[in-house]
Formats: structure tokens, sequence, C-alpha cells
């Protein structure tokens, strides 16, 4: 080998991995040896983050000299090639074969990509299908399907992440924010409902920074939303007033329904539980029967439960008794908003330890905490695990309620920045735990009881009765 002559590295890291230099010698051999059509579609192939389906391909990258109708077969011939099948496919999804392009096939097609001078053409198009992603399962959400719709956004959040980011785009990256704000709208229930808050905001405000001009009310909504759920009511109020403002100036009359439910939100957390319901009940005549976007009218009913739950029981339980009335209706088209059920479980668990019924309000506790649990929800979780852990004291079983509490503790930890405070709707029942074992950890087996819940979990404790 000549003097000045320089070994190729033995492996790059591409896309957060590391791909050996044979792998991409070998990625390179199976591109020279496809057809044209496969090539170009290898090449326009390589924007997807994830896996994906002949429809997305379609979608993707079937315009030009490879046109939708033909996409199909190219596929076919391709993948043996250049891609992996992934099966992904969650319960009951219709769909066809689904493919991932290994980091060495990608690599080899978006180099490709890039030096035709088409790449930017092929993100545009893959940020228009992402749209209509989180179209659908915002859609699903709304209509019952609400694992599916988590399901579906959390398969395809590689490639949603990627479209939320504006500047991705080669135009100014002012101008692609419309799409990327829409997609971390649409998703609103994956960052609020489903414990992916620091995520969402993150998200959220990157693109909220790029927009030029006056920012959508409901993207202020959701940063309000995503404020609060991040424990920081005081940055969620001049969100709330520059999102009241805009959805006036927009005349978009849903969004000041959602806006009632937020500040009823923000009341409750702060303990403002009459404040709180008045606000619900304003969101419940803004919304309209069949809100096609954000908190069901479901939802605002078991708020407005939790709001009377501690102090009007009468109240409370008219509440449910008119979230199962309207809930009965829209079943008749839709499932049930299982964010709902789990926080209108945690209020008749308050109503029943009201009454006395402590085994009865345990399993409404429990139900809580699993269906929260099930969603994502660590806010709404740890909350419901509390109200358990509560239970068992009453019911003189403070080793239980140890363990409970060690759980929850770990959770708010792992999830959660040392800033974040809880509600103080959730801070009652822990404080009333915390007075009553603290006098009892010095007890070592109660100590014991609090380190073996952390070990164990909420999710295998929930399974504990």
């Amino acid at each position: 080998m000549g003097r000045g002559a320089v070994e190729p590295p033995e492996y790059e890291v591409l896309w957060g991995e590391a791909v050996g230099s044979g792998q991409l010698a070998a990625a390179e051999a199976g591109y020279a040896s496809a057809g044209p059509a496969e090539r170009l579609l290898w090449e326009r192939l390589s924007v997807f983050e994830g896996a994906f389906d002949r429809r997305a391909v379609e979608e993707v990258c079937g315009y030009g000299a490879l046109v939708a109708a033909d996409v199909g077969a190219v596929l076919e011939r391709l993948a043996p090639l250049a891609l992996l099948p992934v099966d992904d496919l969650f319960d009951g999804e219709d769909g066809g074969p689904r493919h991932w392009m290994p980091h060495a096939m990608r690599a080899v097609g978006a180099r490709r990509l890039t030096a035709r001078g088409d790449r930017w053409i092929v993100v545009l198009h893959h940020r228009r299908w992402c749209v209509k992603v989180a179209r659908r399962a915002a859609e699903w959400w709304q209509r019952g399907r609400q694992l599916d719709a988590r399901d579906l956004a959390l398969r395809e959040l590689p490639d949603l992440a990627a479209a939320m980011d504006p500047t991705t785009a080669q135009a100014e990256p002012g101008d692609e924010t419309d799409a990327s704000l829409e997609i971390a709208v649409s998703l609103w229930f994956l960052w609020v409902a489903c414990g992916r808050i620091t995520e969402g905001r993150t998200r959220l405000r990157h693109a909220l920074a790029l927009h030029q001009g006056p920012p959508p009310a409901r993207a202020l909504w959701l940063a309000a939303f995503l404020e609060l759920e991040s424990g920081r009511p005081e940055d969620a109020d001049p969100l709330l007033v520059q999102a009241w403002a805009s959805a006036v100036r927009d005349g978009d009359e849903r969004c000041l329904g959602l806006l009632a439910h937020l500040r009823g939100a923000v009341a409750l957390y702060q303990g403002r539980a009459r404040a709180a319901a008045g606000e619900f009940r304003e969101a419940l005549e803004q919304i309209g029967d069949v809100p096609d976007f954000g908190p069901t009218r479901e939802a605002c009913w078991a708020a407005l439960a939790l709001c009377y739950s501690r102090t009007d029981p009468e109240a409370a339980q008219e509440a449910l008794d008119q979230l199962e009335l309207d809930g009965a209706g829209r079943r008749t088209w839709a499932g049930r908003d299982l964010f709902a059920d789990a926080w209108a479980d945690h209020a008749r668990a308050e109503l029943l330890a009201w009454d006395g019924e402590r085994t009865r309000a345990a399993e409404h506790a429990r139900r809580a905490l699993r269906e929260h649990l099930r969603l994502g929800s660590a806010v709404g979780a740890s909350c419901a695990a509390e109200l358990l852990a509560q239970m068992r004291l009453l019911d003189g079983r403070p080793d239980l309620a140890a363990h409970i509490l060690g759980a929850v503790d770990l959770l708010r930890t792992s999830v959660f920045d040392t800033s974040y405070r809880p509600a103080r709707y959730c801070t009652v029942a822990r404080a009333r735990s915390d007075d009553a074992l603290r006098a009892l950890l010095d007890d070592p087996e109660l100590r014991e009881a609090y380190e073996e819940g952390a070990r164990k979990g909420l999710f295998a404790l929930s399974r504990e009765r």
C-alpha cells in the first residue's frame, strides 16, 4: 500500500448504530445488481425511519417515474435484496406484509437519493403521509379504539418524530411547521394520556419555536396542557391566555371548550375544586355531543366527579351517572373511553371510601391503577396507587401500603425530574399515608417492604390483591 494511502474505517456510525464496512460493501453490491426501478425505490425508501407497508410505500414513493400503481410489484422484487420482514401488526389490525430497511442498505439509498437531488421532495411526501397517520390515530382515539390508536402512534413514532422536526425540509423550516404542528397536536393523547409528556413537550416546543406567524390555538392549548402535566401550572397560565385569544381570532369554538376543560384541570391540580367544577361544566356545554378532538364528554364528567368526590358525594355520583348515560350513547358507534374510565374508577373509589366500603374502594382504585398502567399514564397510575395504599393502611396492612408507595416513588423519579410536584388532589392521599407510615417506617420490616415494592414495581403490585 502506498505511503499516503488511508485504510477505510472498519465501521461507520449511521443513525446511532455502528455499521461495518463489509455490510456497506454488501449493500453497494446489492444496489448494483438491482434494476432501475428497484434502485429508484431503494433510494426513496431510505427516508423511512421505521417499518412500512405497501400502502405507505405507495403514498411516499409512488410518483414521477415510479407511479403508485407499479410500486407494489417493484417492492416485491426489491424486498429480497434490501429489506427485512417485520411482524409488528397489532391485534385486529388489517394490513399486508411490513418491511424494514437495515442501516447499511438505507445509507446506500440515502447517498444516492441525495446525489440525485430528490431527497427533499421525498421528505415532503413522507411528511404528508405522517400527517395522515397522525390524523388516523387521533380519529381512532376519539372513536374508542384507544389502545389501537396508542399502538399505531408508538409503532410509527420513529417516522412521526422525524416529521415533527421542521428542519428536515429543504425550504425554510418555518414553511413546514404547520405540518409538524398538526402531527404533534394530533398526537395529544399519546403525550397526555399515554405518559409521553416530556417527549411531547420537547417536540411541540421545537416546532412552535420555528413557527412563523401566530401559533394555532390548539397547539397553544396542548403546550399549556403539557406544562400542567409536567407539574408546572404557573407556566400553563400564559399559554392558556394566548390560546384563548387565538381561538377567538380563528373562530375555533371547539378549542374554547378544550380550554375550559384545561382551566378546570389547572384548578383541580391547585386544589380549587369548586372553580374546577365550574370550568368542567362550561366545557361540557361547549364541546358538543360528539367531540371530534381532545378530551371526551366522559372525561369531563369523570373530572367533575373528582372535583366533588371529597366534598359532595351526591354531586359526584350524579356526575358518574351522567358519564354512563353519555357513554352509552357514544358506545352505539364507538368503544369506551378508557382514560375517562380510569379516572371514573378513581372517583368511585373515593366515594366508596367515604361510605366506609374499603374493600370495594380498593378494588376500584386497583382498576384505575391497572387501566392507567395499560395506557401508560404515570400521572394517573401514581395517583391511583397512592389511593390504594391509603386503603391498605385503613385495612391495617401497612406492609402492603409501604410496598405500593415504594413502587410509586420509583415510578415518579424515573419519569419526572426533581422539580415535578404532583397535583394537590393527589398529594392529599399521599400525605395521609405518609403521616401514618412515618413512625412505622422505623420498623425494619416496613422499610424492607418499601424497598421491595420499589424492586417489584407497580405493574407487578397491581396484580396483587
